[in-house]
């Protein structure tokens, strides 16, 4: 029988996991040769992916949702609550189908299938949310058309806001989904070692 995930220990690990991850979303790196710099890189769906592989995807959708509201707490909204939508939403997109897909097939290959399939959904999430909501919320902040010429710098053939999704949002994602998953391939064996040891020592305290 699979243990139950909503234990004291599991809870403090998801805490952990997603006050890591938000400190993270602080951090990010502009990839100007895919995307306008306003986009950018960051590395905190590592730990989220971590926690959906080692206590499965509903762990994963706990974490993200801990990991926006302690970026919040750090620095409150600038999108009326909008981007932490979508940034949600798009994470869940990677992190769920991976932790969905390992706790099937608990194999380096399953690990490797999952980030494969999570990077691709990821991507797409974030083709559509930008297309659908983001592009014309930030129409208000900043003219559309000078964010779809901004995309066009960089890619001739943007010219409007699906081209500038497809473009440039979606190879922005497919590049962060793939440096989450190797840093996710280096790390986790090494962090799983020390969730399940607790684990152990746990079970090892209720019997004693």
């Amino acid at each position: 029988m699979r243990e139950k995930l909503f234990t004291t220990r599991n809870v403090v690990l998801m805490g952990m996991l997603g006050a890591l991850a938000g400190v993270l979303m602080m951090f990010e790196v502009p990839l100007v040769f895919l995307a306008p710099s306003f986009y950018g890189l960051d590395f905190s769906e590592v730990p989220v992916l971590v926690g959906s592989f080692a206590l499965g995807p509903v762990a994963g959708i706990v974490i993200e949702a801990v990991k926006i509201l302690v970026k919040l707490v750090i620095k409150p909204t600038s999108t009326g609550f909008v981007g932490e939508f979508a940034n949600f939403t798009i994470g869940c997109a990677l992190v769920v189908p991976a932790g969905l897909i390992y706790r099937f097939n608990r194999t380096k290959k399953g690990a490797g299938i999952g980030m494969t399939v999570g990077t691709i959904l990821m991507a797409l999430a974030g083709v559509v949310l930008n297309a659908v909501v983001m592009l014309p919320f930030y129409s208000h902040f900043m003219p559309l058309d000078t964010i779809i010429s901004m995309g066009a710098q960089i890619n001739p053939a943007v010219s409007n806001v699906w081209t500038f999704a497809l473009l440039c949002v979606g190879p922005f994602n497919v590049v962060k989904g793939i440096v989450v998953s190797l840093i996710t391939a280096l790390v986790y064996k090494r962090v799983s070692v020390v969730i399940h040891s607790t684990a152990g020592q746990a079970r090892r305290g209720v019997r004693a």
